[in-house]
């Protein structure tokens, strides 16, 4: 449980600056946009200096070797008996010790939340399965959280953890959500999720936050949960310090799965995500530093992985942008994006390398994508992607998009530069690219290397981009040369017609 005294130590920690974004006013970029050009990056050079200096600085935790066995605090593995303050006590006894490991033994184990404190490894072993409570009142009281980029008081997330170090979730065993059509997900209000008309659900709360948080209404009024109908995510660390999820299996989520925010020092790896609920992102780092995702399994009924950091003021006022994140061989299937940054995307992000990737679904829509638009703003910088493998996508392998919701309806100023492709081979989609910047706020510096784009059903959509480079680059067999697509943008940034070689 989160007291009075933490809520406010947390929220004064982060509420201090306001990123004040230049407004779309019908003139050119500002400076504050254009600062830091100086030509194209090289295809490598990020690569060869950025990135080691990321994983340098990346370091899995270290616990000592002591078991806490959780049975011996009073856990039942019968899927039946309520396991809730077993495991209360046995990471209190554990983080009271110094620190270790919370075992799971094979069986299946009922709780509510799970709250982990420091030098803490829950370890989920082969054989056992942590189910979670369907009823939310099991999830109160309320806890300092935020929910779609937005901070206030909510329900617990499923495994939750406020300002703590070394932490840690591992382990081959499974972690059950039991979220399905008569549980969490019929809040969000659609009837493919169970929802029936008269039905509570999600809406009402949802705008009422979005609303307090234009008004600037202070966090700890912000008070939502039971009656509010806003689903938990599954795990949160905030505000922690040196975390690893590894090993274990995710499935049936409330909303989003893994959703670290404001963390430093996180690695998630050889997870397996498989569930297909509303807003079932994967793995979602928010406004977080020092990020490794490797080896890990995604197939969702969201984005697979979503890189974060607040929505719209809320974004603002915390002003902590998501950078240096590396994702390695991960293998995605359904999801609306694959590798994604945004829509919640207001405090930036810089620094994203993504290489050695499988991308591959009829269901999954968009491979590479970008959200943006003119409520959320947002600097999103130094995006570098190589040997990427794109099976099929529904829509395009490569989107970004400003036109995404409320599109050019508010005041703030997106902003893409220096987005760089290397070695992406894509075998269908319905473009090879989606690509559309504002007329005021094109896109700058589109940097595609080595790339083939197979059975493209229909043209490319580029609008308003400046500094669209390809080299070696081949739609259905054919090479298409930026001097050709640069020449149609013109010497400032416009909207140009549907381009393309497909058929």
């Amino acid at each position: 449980m989160t007291t009075r005294r933490e809520f406010t130590k947390f929220v004064l920690a982060g509420s201090a600056g306001l990123l004040f974004a230049p407004e779309l006013s019908g003139q050119p970029l500002s400076e504050f946009v254009l600062r830091g050009f100086g030509g194209l990056p090289t295809a490598d050079g990020p690569w060869e200096v950025e990135m080691p200096k990321i994983l340098a600085r990346i370091r899995r935790p270290v616990f000592p070797k002591r078991d806490f066995l959780i049975t011996r605090y009073g856990a039942v593995g019968n899927g039946k008996s309520d396991c809730t303050e077993a495991f209360r006590k046995a990471i209190g006894v554990c983080n009271r010790a110094g620190g270790g490991r919370v075992v799971v033994p094979a069986g299946s184990f009922l709780t509510g939340p799970i709250h982990l404190r420091s030098n803490v490894n829950l370890h989920v072993t082969s054989g056992a399965t942590i189910k979670f409570s369907q009823n939310p009142a099991d999830y109160l009281p309320l806890v300092f959280s935020r929910w779609e980029g937005m901070e206030l008081m909510n329900y617990s997330p499923f495994i939750y953890a406020l300002g703590h170090k070394n932490i840690a979730i591992t382990g081959k065993g499974i972690l059950d959500g039991q979220a399905n059509n008569e549980a969490w997900w019929p809040w969000n209000g659609r009837p493919q999720y169970g929802w029936k008309t008269g039905a509570p659900n999600q809406r009402k709360a949802r705008t009422t936050l979005v609303e307090m948080i234009e008004r600037r209404v202070p966090v700890n009024q912000r008070v939502f949960g039971e009656g509010h109908y806003l689903r938990p995510q599954f795990i949160q660390p905030y505000r922690c310090q040196n975390v690893l999820i590894q090993g274990v299996t995710i499935k049936n989520s409330p909303m989003w799965e893994i959703h670290p925010v404001l963390c430093t020092n996180v690695t998630i790896e050889n997870v397996v995500i498989n569930t297909h609920g509303p807003n079932n992102d994967g793995c979602d780092p928010e406004s977080c530093k020092d990020v490794l995702i490797k080896d890990c399994y995604f197939d969702t009924g969201d984005d697979c992985i979503a890189i974060k950091s607040g929505r719209n003021a809320d974004g603002r006022r915390l002003n902590v942008p998501s950078e240096n994140i590396v994702i390695q061989r991960c293998r995605m299937k359904d999801g609306h994006g694959g590798i994604t940054v945004g829509s919640e995307i207001s405090g930036g992000v810089r620094n994203l390398f993504a290489e050695n990737c499988r991308l591959d679904s009829k269901n999954l829509d968009h491979a590479l994508r970008v959200k943006n638009n003119a409520m959320r703003g947002g600097l999103l910088e130094n995006l570098y992607f190589r040997n990427i493998e794109v099976g099929q996508v529904a829509h395009a392998a490569i989107t970004i998009d400003f036109n995404y919701e409320e599109g050019q309806k508010g005041r703030f100023t997106p902003v893409v530069r220096n987005f760089v492709v290397n070695d992406l081979k894509s075998s269908k989609s319905k473009h090879a690219l989606d690509v559309q910047g504002f007329k005021d706020a094109p896109i700058y510096n589109l940097h595609l290397a080595d790339c083939s784009f197979s059975n493209v059903a229909e043209p490319d959509i580029i609008k308003n981009v400046r500094g669209l480079n390809f080299r070696n680059v081949r739609i259905n067999g054919k090479l298409v040369e930026s001097e050709a697509r640069t020449a149609r943008l013109g010497p400032s940034p416009v909207e140009t017609p549907e381009i393309g070689i497909f058929g």
